[in-house]
């Protein structure tokens, strides 16, 4: 039997802590979490990087706790930390600001609550070693991680704090009503998981089977058989990117299409400006710049979509010789103005915040932003179908 902590990293809560050295960050975390997460000792810095765990914490479910680098960190190589702590901030639902209240509010925590209202994000300012105090501090929560007060309101509070991924938004459940058919092409990627399906399409399944539909799963080579197999017509038909040509030639078009992809987008909350950046595919020029982008960082493979397949259908769409760069996984250049466009995956291993947050670099930049699904279907010349279960963004085209 599946455990919550099978829950997808994307897919949970990410909270982070952030604060000056020796503020008690780590023992906070530990105490929070109720297990020896980070490395706790009187010298300064000894956080050095970022440490992640994924974990339940309740009351709020499935999250992933960060322990951050201390934000005063000094020198060459404190410096870097100081980076990657901030960088961290694109990436969290919800931040704590851990301070001695032994010695209250220095410029960098007052610097660190400023990002995280610039940013829009949720904060909790929690006054740690509080049991060293006479009197219950000003200015945040009052805890101790030692003695372990106000430690358990501190949860209580994040839970009130923090939304749910997605906002209420469903993957596809919205689209279909009970009973309806639900075909789903997947190509088995020779980047997946042995034995498993990529994460896109678990998630598109369980909610297909959440809102009480029938999910009818096919490789693209058996997808014309079963689709003819069937007594009655699909109401939708889901397939992988790399097959949408394919998937489109073999659907009626009385049967609406579209793609995992295309549906992550909008899960994630950026369809709209992918739908509107593939426009720049037709306006590409030789010497153009182009980053195309992964979430994820995996084995690439002879047919890798990103590396191979995307790059072929663009000189073939565009007749151009193009500068195609790549980044995948955490890192992704903050630095875009010298970009014709980014193509992006569908973000199925980020959080909703750090999809977005690369779609604003782009958009404050001036930079084109879609996806691999948008994208593939533009080349294709299917984005107009593709989107035909959804004619609030297919207006976009007109």
């Amino acid at each position: 039997m599946a455990s919550l902590n099978d829950t997808p990293s994307a897919n949970r809560i990410h909270i982070g802590f952030f604060g000056r050295r020796n503020a008690g960050k780590s023992s906070l975390v530990n105490a929070v979490t109720g297990q020896a997460l980070s490395l706790v000792s009187d010298v300064k810095g000894t956080t050095t990087d970022p440490v992640k765990k994924a974990m339940e914490l309740l009351p709020l479910g499935p999250v992933v706790i960060v322990d951050t680098p201390g934000i005063d960190d000094e020198g060459e190589l404190g410096g870097m930390r100081v980076k990657r702590a901030r960088q961290t901030l694109n990436k969290i639902d919800a931040a704590v600001l851990v301070v001695d209240a032994t010695l209250g509010l220095y410029p960098e925590d007052r610097e660190l609550i400023r990002a995280f209202e610039a940013r829009r994000l949720p904060y909790i300012v929690a006054m740690n070693k509080a049991d060293l105090l006479a009197s219950p501090p000003e200015g945040g929560m009052s805890v101790s991680a030692v003695s372990g007060a106000g430690v358990a309101e501190l949860k209580e509070a994040l839970a009130r704090l923090i939304k749910p991924e997605g906002g209420g938004r469903r993957i596809i459940g919205d689209l279909i009503s009970p009973l309806d058919t639900v075909m789903l092409i997947t190509p088995i990627d020779s980047a997946a998981p042995k034995g498993r399906l990529i994460l896109p399409q678990q998630q598109t399944i369980r909610d297909i089977l959440d809102a009480g539909a029938l999910a009818v799963v096919t490789r693209e080579i058996e997808y014309k058989s079963a689709l003819s197999s069937l007594a009655k017509r699909p109401r939708l038909v889901v397939t992988d990117s790399q097959a949408f040509g394919r998937a489109a030639a073999e659907t009626p078009e009385d049967v609406m299409l579209t793609s995992f992809s295309i549906l992550m987008a909008r899960y994630k909350g950026f369809l709209e400006t992918a739908v509107r950046g593939a426009a720049a595919l037709d306006r590409l020029k030789d010497g153009d710049r182009v980053l195309i982008s992964e979430g994820c960082s995996h084995h690439r493979q002879c047919e890798d979509i990103g590396t191979v397949k995307l790059p072929r259908w663009l000189r073939e769409h565009t007749g151009r010789e193009l500068v195609l760069e790549h980044s995948s996984g955490t890192e992704f250049p903050e630095e875009l103005g010298g970009y014709a466009l980014v193509i992006h995956c569908g973000g199925c291993m980020l959080t909703e915040r750090e999809m977005l947050y690369r779609m604003g670099c782009a958009e404050e930049q001036g930079v084109p932003f879609t996806n691999y699904g948008v994208a593939i279907a533009h080349m294709h010349g299917i984005l107009r179908r593709s989107l035909e279960i959804l004619p609030e963004v297919r207006a976009l085209l007109d």
